[in-house]
């Protein structure tokens, strides 16, 4: 494994107390001996669901060597809305379609996410699937 991809519902358990899956996520963290990527939509998204605390520690995160997060450039967009349309029956929204984006231009495919359903489906552009990581099940 080369890396691996990281989701929102990764991140939110890491910085709400009382997640479910706080401790399987912190788990995996500590443990974890693999760069891990995002996109910032994914960052965006994740603050939605965190007080002011919590999205100040994702961000402390978001900038340190544990997590690399790579901007979603303006000339990437035209993939990305391609990819919004060919996934639009799922109702797919803009941070799953950048972590499609960040895999493809990545090569990387192990994801941590709890959105097994939809990540199930998609399909890189070489026609691969993402390899779903296994950190939540007990």
């Amino acid at each position: 494994m080369t890396g691996v991809i990281v989701d929102t519902g990764f991140l939110v358990p890491l910085f709400r107390p009382a997640e479910r899956l706080r401790a399987p996520a912190r788990e995996f963290l500590r443990n974890n001996r693999y760069p891990l990527l995002t996109a910032t939509p994914v960052i965006v998204e994740t603050c939605f669901f965190l007080d002011a605390k919590a999205k100040i520690e994702l961000l402390d995160l978001a900038q340190s060597p544990r997590l690399r997060t790579l901007e979603l450039p303006v000339d990437a967009y035209g993939e990305v809305s391609a990819t919004i349309r060919k996934y639009a029956d799922r109702d797919i929204d803009l941070a799953d379609a950048a972590l499609i984006w960040l895999a493809n231009r990545t090569g990387v495919r192990p994801i941590l996410t709890t959105d097994k359903a939809d990540f199930g489906i998609y399909r890189l552009k070489s026609g691969k699937r993402f390899e779903l990581v296994k950190w939540s099940e007990r």
